[in-house]
């Protein structure tokens, strides 16, 4: 009999406050490898403050944080800043794109950083629409289309976990459902898991499962109900 895949992510009792206000409390949660889910929840209830911890932009007050396996707290900084240069792409809501540098330099970025071939950045600027476009810098894009080269740059190294905060928050419905269908493709194609933080029912959609946070954790919603959102 074959032993279970570790988990490409896993919370173990994660707690997470700020000053009186607790966000997360005592969260268990897993993830497997090749799974693809969305988040829901009111507004202020943890949903991005769990993508920041789980991208080691914050830090939990108790708790673990397990990325295939390896406890985050057990790595020095060193060691945490290259598993999440490595195995993470992170779609942030406020796109955080460097205004200095051309739309390819910036998709190119976790390429530079991760000593891997160029040619995949023009290859993600063509596959979010916005081709022969490479050389334009930030300032002339729309919010769209600025959502559009943050989404290219998280993909672009091929991550094993993709963390995506309100990725079609700036996006009309058909770029938003072309957007998630090439999120969903690269998800399956590179066989990496991914957690979808939205408010979105048709983005939830997408995903393999959906999850409600609340104030007592994260329970499953079924399909039928999320559609009916």
């Amino acid at each position: 009999m074959s032993s279970p895949a570790t988990p490409a992510l896993e919370c173990r009792a994660l707690s997470k406050s700020y000053g009186k206000r607790c966000v997360l409390q005592q969260l268990d949660f897993q993830l497997a490898p090749g799974e693809y889910v969305a988040i829901m929840g009111d507004s202020g209830v943890g949903k991005s403050s769990l993508l920041n911890l789980v991208a080691g932009l914050d830090t939990p007050d108790s708790g673990a944080l397990l990325i295939d396996g390896v406890a985050m707290s057990s790595l020095d900084d060193e060691a945490a800043t290259l598993l999440r240069r490595q195995k993470l792409g992170f779609i942030f809501q406020a796109f955080h794109l460097l205004p200095h540098l051309t739309l390819t330099q910036n998709i190119a970025l976790p390429l530079v950083l991760n000593q891997l071939p160029m040619t995949r950045a023009e290859e993600m600027l063509n596959a979010v629409g916005l081709a022969g476009r490479g050389d334009d810098f930030p300032r002339q894009l729309s919010g769209g289309e600025l959502q559009r080269v943050a989404i290219a740059r998280a993909l672009v190294h091929q991550p094993r976990l993709i963390l995506a905060d309100e990725p079609t928050g700036n996006l009309d419905p058909d770029t938003a459902h072309e957007i998630l269908l090439l999120l969903k493709n690269e998800i399956h194609a590179n066989q990496a898991s991914a957690i979808i933080v939205t408010h979105s029912p048709a983005a939830a959609a997408t995903a393999d499962r959906v999850l409600m946070l609340t104030r007592t954790g994260l329970t499953e919603i079924p399909a039928r109900e999320c559609a009916a959102r």
